[in-house]
């Protein structure tokens, strides 16, 4: 099934929801609470089922939106998981994971193929607000790909949807540390330019780049920007973007692999904003995923060579700074 045979029904006001979600989880509560509160955010939806109804082969309909509930893994769940992942691809839907940090690489490492967004322990209100943003990016291609359709009652509601997960989030008790939300994430914008103009992309392609920095070095910038947390609020010091560059930067520099549950503790923000990063940083092509040839089970991330280039010519440009006496 492509995504030009996606089966939706267009709404006619701003009461229905053109969208339809599916819901795959093995746990019969969680299942009829997330259904509750996709019903309740005006998705429709399309069907719930466990996981193992993937694994029997029978043709189903996706709808625009899977929802997956995945808090721990077992052959028969990474082979149903792997399914899906290819169904997904194939199909244009949207997935939306919900697992564990103890489930996380196995969860990363098989959903390969589908671009999905990964949440580590939601609440409900996150898990609402990823399904708002997906349906945005859904309208968004709705809107280029028909012009002509009345597309304002769907955007509208796409920005309703947050609103009803503020509220799911008011009321449900939280299951995180309170540090992140989905609601204030920040990410760069695709085409984020430097204090030159140019784009970050173009302007890591430069002539031959000096030697990585002694990781030693590295590890001490971490561990002095770690220090901060004991005596100040870590909030006011959060840049996940450079946490993960810096730890990156200091494994490559060590020769070693680092999987993406030690690259989210590296982050210094809450699992499930950490991914958000990495996926963002992967799209600019920043960071890359780096299968592991001998278990196709996990996964690694590692700094992509214009990334490598870049860090290595910030070091080298600090140590004349440092040199100068500045």
């Amino acid at each position: 099934m492509h995504a030009a045979q996606l089966d939706y029904t267009p709404a006619s006001d701003g009461a229905g929801m053109p969208v339809a979600v599916s819901i795959f989880a093995d746990r019969g509560h969680a299942r009829a609470l997330i259904a509750e509160d996709v019903a309740g955010a005006g998705f429709r939806v399309l069907r719930e089922a466990a996981l193992s109804e993937v694994l029997e082969g029978t043709p189903m309909a996706l709808g625009e939106i899977v929802l997956l509930d995945c808090p721990r893994v077992d052959g028969a769940i990474l082979a149903a998981l792997s399914r899906l992942d290819t169904r997904i691809a194939c199909s244009g839907a949207r997935l939306v994971v919900s697992t564990t940090i103890e489930a996380l690489e196995d969860v990363f490492a098989c959903l390969d193929q589908s671009c999905p967004r990964i949440l580590v322990e939601p609440t409900r209100g996150e898990r609402v607000v990823a399904l708002g943003e997906e349906l945005t990016k859904i309208a968004r291609v709705r809107v280029r790909e028909h012009p002509d359709r009345d597309q304002v009652s769907l955007l509208r509601l796409a920005e309703q949807v947050s609103e009803i997960a503020r509220k799911i989030d008011a009321l449900a008790p939280s299951n995180d540390d309170g540090r992140g939300s989905a609601f204030g994430f920040e990410s760069p914008s695709p085409g984020f330019s430097g204090p030159d103009g140019g784009d970050a992309s173009d302007r890591l392609t430069r002539a031959a780049r000096p030697p990585l920095p002694d990781p030693r070095l590295v590890r001490q910038i971490i561990r002095q920007r770690q220090l901060r947390q004991k005596f100040f609020d870590g909030d006011l010091f959060a840049d996940p973007a450079w946490d993960i560059l810096l730890d990156l930067t200091a494994a490559r520099a060590e020769h070693e692999r680092v999987s993406v549950t030690s690259l989210c503790i590296a982050s210094g923000v809450p699992p499930t904003t950490a991914l958000r990063w990495i996926s963002q940083m992967v799209a600019l092509g920043l960071l890359e995923r780096v299968e592991d040839e001998q278990d196709r089970r996990r996964a690694f991330i590692a700094l992509s060579d214009r990334a490598a280039d870049a860090m290595a010519r910030y070091f080298a440009e600090l140590g004349k700074e440092a040199a100068r006496g500045v």
